[in-house]
């Protein structure tokens, strides 16, 4: 059985992930978007160079399109789901820590409003 991936979505309904998909060059959308359909195929077994374990639970899926890089932090959920936090355009070396902090509260608040009963 495949993986499904859900976008964090805020209390209003907005999601970050797709905003930030509508926000960035169409070709580096539609090779995020390809790699997340890779992501729901593989799982967990998606391993670098496109996924890679940051900490506490929180991935990041990598994506490059000439010198631009973008990535998609998200975690996993029984039920094989895959919920994506936030997306960033990245101009460091390293996962900038406001980025995963991010991707921590959003977890955080996700599983709040998802408890399983």
């Amino acid at each position: 059985m495949a993986f499904k991936i859900e976008f964090y979505s805020r209390g209003d309904g907005n999601e970050p992930v797709a905003d930030f998909l509508d926000s960035i060059d169409n070709k580096m959308s539609a090779k995020l978007v390809g790699l997340m359909e890779i992501l729901e195929e593989k799982g967990p077994n998606l391993r670098l160079p496109y996924s890679e374990h940051i900490e506490d639970g929180i991935f990041e899926l990598r994506c490059k399109q000439g010198s631009n890089i973008t990535r998609v932090l998200y975690f996993f959920y029984v039920g094989k789901k895959i919920v994506a936090t936030n997306g960033f355009v990245k101009k460091t070396q390293k996962t900038p820590a406001r980025e995963l902090k991010l991707a921590k509260e959003r977890r955080a608040d996700w599983l709040s409003r998802h408890k399983e009963v």
